[in-house]
């Protein structure tokens, strides 16, 4: 009787310790949906090599010992392009999704996703937001199966008008953006902070550009000069960033720009040796971070002669690895839960998927364009400037309320 009493028990021990790995040696497809192609092509290309470069290094370390697997489609900047690659992946079984290129894409596909899951219970999808930063996803227009590891748009506006109330050079704010959701919440929530914190300041001129449209921003910089604007604030980014700062160079403009995306593809090379001092970026990491990410980005431009920016991938395969462990599981229900007020160190601290509205919380960095330097050393595309750190803002800083009311499965 004691006999068979210990191999029973032996027997649940195995099956626990089984149950504990049943995921291990599983292969994680992850679908990336971003465009491959047209102006926004190279940051999208640069993506990708970023996920398959991070999906190789974490797939032999993640606690839950699986591999990742990154299946590529060009959406073309297109949310119906965008839901065909949703099909075409669902269609081979894969149950992870990638965006972050445009919220217009990512609205497309949360509303997709959400429909998907509802229809086909057991085959559930979950979509990793990596850079699609419209607040509206996380509030008005929140979703269960939707985690976005990029800070939103009213944290990052947060973060820059708290240090711009305290330059007294800023006076006349001139907002240029791209016309869809993303640049239509970067004027909002910077004319509202603006008014909070700066009730002096003027808003002396606003516009709105269609995206990934626009090869000449001539017409807007003679505008913005005329408008008498000592500061533009601006959400652009890809090929409407560059062209915006090289159009600002060749126009002479001489004030300053507090952007989301300087260090974006493109832009350093627009900019050159122009600008120093007078171009920010805010962001949830930067070039000169040290660390795990100064090793990363150094491994990264040995191998592919580019420059790794989009941190946000680090954040995603860290967690799905964390929570597939927690989960014992690949299953994306199991996962989904698991995900939900996942704490974990990152190369920029403590973060946490804020289980509310599954927004991802962090430190933010205000850096500047400057010629690099001994303590600031690392040069995107090779330009001898940089972004160096001017302010770090804690998660507590950055973080913005939300009024999600989360419907959970």
């Amino acid at each position: 009787m004691k006999f068979t009493t210990k191999l029973v028990t032996a027997a649940a021990l195995l099956a626990t310790a089984g149950a504990a790995f049943a995921q291990k040696g599983e292969t994680v497809k992850i679908a990336f949906i971003d465009p491959l192609s047209g102006l926004m092509g190279p940051v999208g290309s640069n993506q990708l090599k970023s996920y398959q470069f991070f999906a190789d290094k974490f797939s032999k370390t993640n606690p839950a010992g699986v591999k990742f697997e990154i299946v590529a489609f060009d959406n073309k900047l297109s949310p119906a392009e965008s839901l065909n690659a949703l099909k075409a992946a669902t269609d081979q079984g894969v149950r992870y999704i990638t965006q972050g290129d445009g919220s217009s894409v990512a609205g497309a596909l949360i509303d997709a996703v959400a429909k998907h899951n509802e229809r086909n219970p057991g085959k559930e999808i979950i979509f990793l937001n990596h850079s699609a930063i419209d607040p509206d996803f996380t509030n008005s227009k929140c979703n269960y199966w939707h985690f976005r590891f990029d800070a939103d748009t009213s944290m990052k506006m947060e973060a820059l008008t708290t240090f711009m109330k305290d330059q007294k050079d800023v006076k006349k704010v001139y907002l240029l953006n791209q016309n869809y959701s993303h640049g239509h919440q970067v004027a909002k929530f910077a004319k509202d902070l603006l008014a909070q914190k700066r009730p002096d300041v003027q808003v002396v001129g606003e516009d709105l550009t269609p995206l990934a449209q626009v090869r000449d921003f001539s017409p807007y910089i003679a505008k913005i000069k005329a408008a008498g604007a000592d500061t533009v604030i601006t959400g652009n980014w890809g090929s409407d960033l560059a062209l915006m700062v090289k159009a600002a160079n060749e126009g002479g403009y001489t004030g300053k720009f507090y952007t989301y995306y300087t260090g974006v593809t493109g832009t350093p090379t627009a900019l050159g040796k122009s600008g120093a001092g007078r171009v920010f970026q805010v962001s949830y990491n930067h070039y000169n971070m040290g660390g795990d990410m100064g090793k990363w980005q150094a491994e990264y431009k040995a191998k592919f002669k580019d420059d790794f920016y989009t941190g946000s991938i680090v954040h995603i395969l860290t967690a799905l690895g964390e929570s597939m462990a927690k989960a014992k599981s690949t299953d994306p229900v199991k996962v989904a839960a698991a995900l939900e007020g996942l704490k974990f160190k990152s190369y920029n601290g403590d973060v946490e998927m804020r289980k509310t509205d599954h927004q991802l919380q962090q430190p933010l960095y205000l850096t500047v364009w400057q010629p690099v330097d001994k303590k600031f050393s690392y040069s995107p595309e090779n330009t001898g400037m940089t972004l160096a750190l001017v302010k770090e803002f804690p998660a507590y800083i950055a973080s913005t309320p939300t009024s999600c009311q989360m419907k959970r499965p």
